[in-house]
């Protein structure tokens, strides 16, 4: 596919593109700024942009130059890079966009295969979340047990958890060993411990549930 790329850091951005060459995309650009994508990507269009979510023109620069990026061409895909697994991230992450984006640690898109089916799972349409911080955001508080996930089992904890990192119900089932049918029990289940109603909008209520966890989190915090 055709890819652009935002990231501050030489050494880093020189070793991604050589990621994606070897996976065969086509990289129509590599910049250091966020201002420079969203200049290079007004007149070259691409299926997924690489951005560093700390990088110039701010601290913050990718995010910002995202959310130019979305008014600007509501159907590119976005992949955020990071050092960090944040969760304040993810929530201006999921105000741009809850489809055709991605956050992911710099760590962990080490290799060809995981790159490729990052970019892949991004340019059909899902979100994927770095599993650890979205094992971290659906896990059972510790302390307080009256927030709304301690209403689910564990078994829909983790159901949920893989249904933040973007998984189709057939890649939860492989996950957790159980059939797509209890998969949908499960999930099922959980919109109704949630109060998720039926929803036709373009916000479903598989991202709901999840957002429905982050902002019982900030509102805690």
């Amino acid at each position: 596919m055709r890819v652009a790329l935002a990231e501050d850091g030489a050494l880093f951005r020189e070793g991604l593109q050589m990621l994606l060459e070897a996976a065969g995309h086509e990289i129509v650009g590599s910049v250091a700024d966020g201002d420079a994508i969203v200049r290079l990507l007004a007149t070259e269009p691409v299926d997924v942009a690489i951005l560093d979510i700390r990088m110039p023109p701010e601290p913050d620069g990718g995010l910002t130059a995202a959310e130019r990026l979305r008014a600007l061409h509501p159907d590119m895909g976005l992949l955020f890079l990071s050092h960090y697994a944040e969760s304040h991230y993810l929530m201006r992450i999921l105000g741009i966009g809850t489809e055709r984006v991605g956050y992911r640690l710099k760590e962990k898109v080490g290799s060809v295969d995981v790159l490729s089916d990052t970019l892949e799972r991004i340019d059909a349409g899902e979100i994927v979340i770095e599993p650890v911080l979205a094992k971290r955001l659906v896990e059972k508080p510790q302390g307080d047990k009256k927030g709304l996930i301690s209403a689910l089992s564990e078994r829909e904890v983790d159901t949920l958890r893989l249904m933040a990192e973007g998984r189709s119900n057939n890649g939860i089932a492989g996950q957790l060993f159980v059939t797509p049918k209890a998969v949908e029990k499960h999930i099922a289940s959980i919109f109704d411990k949630l109060g998720l109603q039926a929803d036709t909008a373009a916000h479903h209520r598989r991202v709901l549930a999840v957002l429905t966890y982050l902002r019982s989190q900030r509102d805690d915090a």
